[in-house]
């Protein structure tokens, strides 16, 4: 009895004294969309924009410092979810082309939104929900 009663004390002293991070891990679910939009981003959006999200002059808007994407974020997400054909201003720059739809998911758009827009100098630390993109009509 006596050894159990050790035991017991023994495990709890050693459950008191360890770090509270080994006990609770906090997620933070902005890093994760992040980190999940990055992979939707190496497989639909990388050829078109390029890897350092510069796109392509007059041809394909860079993503990377992108004064349209801050500015217009509605329109943007509109884009990754329904396409766009026309013309739009990135950067003080027009470019006139066409995105076709990618077939994404909601909570893919977002995933994807929330990674161009903490990528390549851009900031924006309020998350995009599957929501937020759900509610959007063309």
């Amino acid at each position: 009895m006596k050894f159990i009663a050790f035991f017991v004390i023994i495990c709890f002293s050693l459950y008191s004294t360890m770090p509270v991070k080994t006990l609770y891990t906090q997620t933070d679910p902005l890093k994760e969309s992040i980190a999940r939009g990055s992979e939707i981003y190496t497989d639909f959006c990388m050829s078109c924009h390029l890897p350092d999200g510069k796109g392509v002059e007059n041809v394909y808007p860079p993503l990377a410092q992108s004064d349209f994407l801050i500015k217009e974020r509605v329109e943007s997400i509109k884009i990754i979810k329904f396409g766009k054909t026309g013309s739009m201003v990135v950067n003080g720059k027009t470019y006139n082309g066409s995105m076709a739809p990618l077939g994404l998911s909601d909570d893919e758009v977002a995933d994807v939104m929330n990674y161009i827009s903490n990528t390549w100098g851009n900031i924006n630390e309020t998350i995009i929900t599957e929501d937020d993109v759900a509610k959007l009509e063309k």
